[in-house]
């Protein structure tokens, strides 16, 4: 595959392909039940919220300010449907993270059968116990971010620029949550993990911009997590050459 510091958005289409490969169906299956059921419940109470949010907004405009219902109703459903994506998706991500980080390490001894065994491959159950963990600091990390980018939202002429600062903000929020899975295998930190990303951040953002673009279309978005974890683990294997002890690979 080409080493192109742009091409990871081509890893997001392999880790698609590479979703009914003997071995792996049984990391994916469980993962895509639960994104499936979360993202079933998140859409049935999303319109139940909308349709009460509709009535609330107008109940409280006067009649001579109805025209402001029609004004402010699409920014309200913007700020809905970025709370109510990244609330589910977090979710999703927090339930699934034990299968994702041990397809992650399925992934890895599949593409690189000679390679060395991650480090933490020995420590499985203790992994499982402590993903959650690891999930609920990267959503902290997200919000420290989201918050500040809400804020500028509303903020007069710079929130013309909001679209484009929350498709970056996505990208680079799902190109981390989805590359923790094999640099956590390789014992790397959260913030180590930030550090290479950046340092490789075309190929970050390509990766993420490719899986943010799989959440939004119906009936790919349930592949999307088991995608974006298979292709981010390819891309660690074959584009990254450092590893998690800091050394290059051969």
């Amino acid at each position: 595959m080409s080493s192109s510091p742009i091409n990871g958005a081509s890893y997001v289409l392999t880790g698609l392909r590479w979703l009914p490969k003997s071995g792996l169906r049984g990391f994916v299956a469980i993962p895509l039940l639960i994104n499936t059921l979360l993202f079933g419940a998140g859409l049935w109470w999303s319109t139940g919220q909308f349709e009460r949010l509709d009535r609330t907004v107008a109940g409280w405009l006067p009649d001579w300010l109805s025209w402001l219902h029609w004004l402010l109703w699409p920014l309200f459903v913007l700020t809905a449907l970025v709370v109510v994506f990244y609330t589910f998706s977090v979710v999703a991500n927090v339930i699934a993270a034990p299968f994702n980080g041990l397809l992650a390490e399925r992934v890895e001894k599949m593409a690189n059968p000679a390679g060395a065994t991650p480090p933490t491959a020995e420590l499985t159950w203790k992994e499982l116990l402590l993903s959650p963990l690891t999930e609920l600091n990267k959503l902290l990390y997200f919000i420290g971010w989201a918050i500040p980018l809400l804020v500028l939202s509303f903020v007069p002429v710079i929130n013309v620029a909001a679209p484009v600062l929350w498709a970056l903000f996505s990208a680079w929020m799902l190109a981390l949550e989805y590359s923790d899975y094999p640099l956590g295998n390789r014992g790397l930190s959260f913030r180590d993990q930030r550090r290479l990303l950046r340092k490789h951040w075309p190929r970050t953002l390509s990766f993420g911009g490719m899986t943010l673009l799989l959440t939004l279309i119906p009936v790919l978005n349930f592949l999307a997590m088991p995608a974006a974890v298979i292709g981010a683990t390819l891309m660690w294997v074959r584009e990254m050459p450092e590893r998690g002890d800091g050394s290059r690979r051969p």
